[in-house]
């Protein structure tokens, strides 16, 4: 099926149109494929699996929302499915166990092969519910839950006084940082993972002299250390790899990290998105962590430096979109045509932005009161958990009457020029006031990609010779195959 091909039937009124479900259950500890459908389908004898009857007890019109949240959150993605049970045929499904099983949802027409239906969802189901006395009802969430976990849980272990406490991670350059105390004797510290460098190891601020050995993540004092305050700057994770930019740190989270039954491959990340993003996004960063944190928060985290959020595919496959305007791709016209005769509804207007004030280059311990020989300057800057920029447009100022500091946004950027560039590109996206507006569309919008570029066109709100926006959110009605946008221009 073409892309051409799904528009046009998209666009043709009297197309008939389904929802195909498959999801995996277990039953009386046996995993087993369910095959649901909206209406009576049999795959043709030449289709893979061939022959193969879904059960038509989809009823109503089942949602799939989807939607970027403002200020780096993160991105998420749910459904719901409701199916029809009248005469009780399906209450021993309440029985099985639904939670964490897969699930894939396809629309198409009755009379196409299995091949050419379109997904739409690629997840995992939350749980089979009770709607109503004659209907269950399938809740679905999106692969990202499969990261809903701490990003590792290894322990030092042996018979150190530190044997209980996990290992620390680190990822990109992360500057002075505590390393774990390994082995007391030996004068051993170092981290989770091998690391690509090791430096500025200090005692209290004082360089001391080591012993490294970065494949194994470790280094030796050679001393004993002037006090139990010892730190470092460190290039971590090189598994795969040294590359401290976004996109190749996300992957290595995803794909290293986790539970590992739970863990990405390759095959559930958009690689092409995920290269053009660090073409787009080559900025150093670093993120160091010392302590339980979830996997998916480490994702966003780094992500959010640019303004940008990790997010699932309709394919089910990992992305990072950031929230920008103009978005990045060729824009889709959304005119009267597209939508109801409702038209376009104001949801919410984001005020003017005057200035923006970033945080970069975290020094991972703060040291407040040092006493060795290092000059004065140094010890301020250890005792400075962050280093700031901050730009202001004074003319956004006046006219929108804007007073006070800007609240200072934390990021995982390492450089003085890049943070200067993150502060500059928010406050030019923020220095006009922007409206969220909503759109009833038309059944051809649901090509219509999360994150993407869009012009829209409207009869009121100044909207008649069209603005540039980006998709925020989608929530797709997948059998009558309406989608509901919501839009920032």
């Amino acid at each position: 099926m073409t892309p051409e091909k799904y528009l046009n039937w998209l666009k043709d009124g009297a197309a008939e149109r389904m929802v195909l479900v498959e999801v995996l259950v277990n039953v009386a500890g046996v995993d087993t494929v369910r095959y649901l459908s909206s209406r009576e389908y049999v795959t043709k004898p030449t289709d893979t699996p061939p022959n193969l009857e879904y059960l038509p007890v989809i009823t109503g019109d089942p949602t799939i929302t989807d939607e970027l949240i403002e200020g780096g959150a993160g991105g998420l993605s749910a459904g719901e499915i409701e199916m029809s049970n009248g005469d009780g045929a399906l209450d021993g499904w309440l029985m099985d166990v639904w939670r964490n099983g897969w699930i894939r949802v396809w629309i198409g027409d009755p009379a196409w092969p299995r091949a050419d239906m379109h997904p739409e969802f690629v997840g995992i189901v939350d749980d089979l519910t009770v709607s109503a006395r004659d209907a269950l009802k399938l809740v679905l969430g999106d692969k990202m839950a499969r990261m809903n976990t701490t990003i590792t849980e290894v322990k030092l272990g042996g018979a150190s006084p530190n044997a209980d406490v996990i290992l620390p991670l680190p990822f990109g350059e992360c500057h002075n940082v505590s390393p774990l105390l390994m082995n007391s004797a030996t004068l051993e510290y170092g981290f989770g993972c091998p690391v690509e460098s090791t430096f500025e190891v200090r005692s209290n601020g004082k360089p001391v002299a080591i012993i490294l050995n970065d494949q194994a993540g470790r280094f030796k004092l050679t001393t004993p250390s002037y006090s139990a305050a010892i730190t470092a700057s460190v290039q971590g994770d090189s598994g795969g790899g040294y590359a401290p930019r976004i996109a190749p740190l996300v992957r290595r989270i995803a794909t290293a990290y986790g539970k590992p039954e739970d863990r990405f491959t390759d095959d559930d990340i958009d690689l092409e998105n995920f290269a053009a993003f660090d073409a787009a996004h080559p900025q150093p960063v670093g993120l160091y962590v010392a302590e339980r944190t979830n996997q998916a928060q480490a994702i966003q985290q780094l992500a959010s430096s640019v303004g940008a959020q990790a997010v699932m595919s309709p394919t089910g496959k990992l992305r990072l979109i950031q929230i920008a305007l103009p978005a990045p791709g060729t824009p889709v016209k959304i005119g009267m045509d597209q939508m109801s005769a409702v038209g376009v509804t104001p949801m919410e207007m984001r005020p003017a932005v005057a200035a923006v004030k970033i945080g970069y280059d975290r020094n991972y311990t703060k040291q407040t009161a040092l006493t060795t020989s290092i000059p004065p300057a140094h010890a301020d800057l250890y005792a400075t958990e962050w280093l700031t920029e901050t730009y202001e447009d004074p003319a956004v100022k006046a006219r929108y009457r804007r007073t006070g500091d800007p609240v200072q946004i934390d990021t995982c950027l390492k450089r003085k020029a890049d943070a200067m560039a993150e502060a500059q590109r928010r406050q030019a996206l923020g220095a006009v006031p922007r409206m969220r507006y909503s759109v009833d569309g038309e059944p051809e919008l649901m090509v219509v990609e999360l994150g993407g570029p869009v012009v829209l066109y409207g009869d009121r709100f100044d909207l008649q010779v069209g603005k540039e926006g980006q998709v925020l959110k989608r929530q797709r009605h997948l059998s009558s195959c309406r989608v509901g946008l919501e839009i920032l221009v």
